[in-house]
């Protein structure tokens, strides 16, 4: 016999989908730490030599080059992204949870919540 799918069984998975991005966000962000340590971390004398550009490709290029080499300072910001991305995969969840349930008007809802999200992402400005 198919159980339904309830409210119960929505929230208890909701919460564990935070639960675990939040584990994994601080326990990566641990571990860069760790690793940030023992590289030897020094603030830099020049500012100036942090500017890689306004270019988000430039500043994706260098934290991705950044984390293929296992730096320290890429993998705590890994964790923040991970952080970043707990909440988006939630309402990404609770939609795919509703749709379950047949409850179409929170389907909509988080539809746009979900957009726009994803415009702000995507079209995001630095001021």
């Amino acid at each position: 016999m198919k159980k339904n799918f309830t409210d119960v069984d929505l929230n208890r998975s909701v919460g564990n989908l935070l639960r675990l991005g939040v584990i994994l966000s601080v326990a990566t962000s641990l571990v860069g730490f760790i690793k940030l340590f023992t590289e030897g971390f020094e603030m830099p004398k020049k500012y100036t030599s942090l500017d890689i550009g306004n270019s988000s490709e430039k500043v994706w290029g260098h934290f991705w080059t950044s984390l293929c080499k296992g730096e320290g300072m890429a993998i705590i910001q890994l964790g923040i992204l991970l952080l970043i991305f707990t909440p988006l995969m939630r309402i990404v969840f609770a939609l795919i949870g509703y749709l379950k349930e047949k409850d179409y008007v929170y389907v909509i809802i988080s539809s746009i919540v979900l957009a726009i999200m994803a415009v702000s992402f995507f079209a995001g400005y630095a001021h």
